[in-house]
């Protein structure tokens, strides 16, 4: 199930994919659960809770404080875990405009959690990212 390691392919063949929804960052302190009907993009496990990261609207649904703002682009090529560059390449490229990239890594793909308000924007650097290294 290894993915694509080659840097050039894998810009190539990026082709960044909008979630419609707007995404939050949620906390669940301690050591409690995901609340029944809730499912999360992701989760991460930290010393002071649990991280949920899902769309707004499922957070406000749920009573969960967050912080939202976020807009969710998934990268579609199959990346390896250990492939080396796009991560770089991608926050590069964001950063230039001055957009941030906080970066999920799936087993295939890539996701980028950047400001919801210039997310056509974020979509448009990554898709000319990916075409100038076609050039």
């Amino acid at each position: 199930m290894r993915g694509e390691t080659d840097l050039a392919r894998m810009l190539a063949g990026m082709e960044p994919r909008l979630h419609p929804d707007e995404f939050g960052y949620g906390l669940i302190p301690g050591r409690g659960g995901i609340p029944p009907g809730l499912v999360p993009f992701a989760t991460v496990l930290e010393a002071e809770g649990l991280t949920i990261v899902a769309p707004r609207s499922a957070l406000i649904r749920h009573g969960i404080a967050h912080r939202a703002g976020f807009a969710c682009i998934t990268l579609t090529v199959h990346s390896d875990l250990e492939a080396v560059g796009l991560t770089a390449a991608f926050a590069r490229a964001l950063a230039e405009a001055g957009l941030g990239a906080n970066v999920i890594a799936g087993l295939h793909h890539d996701h980028i959690l950047t400001n919801w308000d210039r997310r056509s924007e974020a979509v448009d650097r990554l898709l000319a990212l990916a075409r100038r290294d076609q050039a």
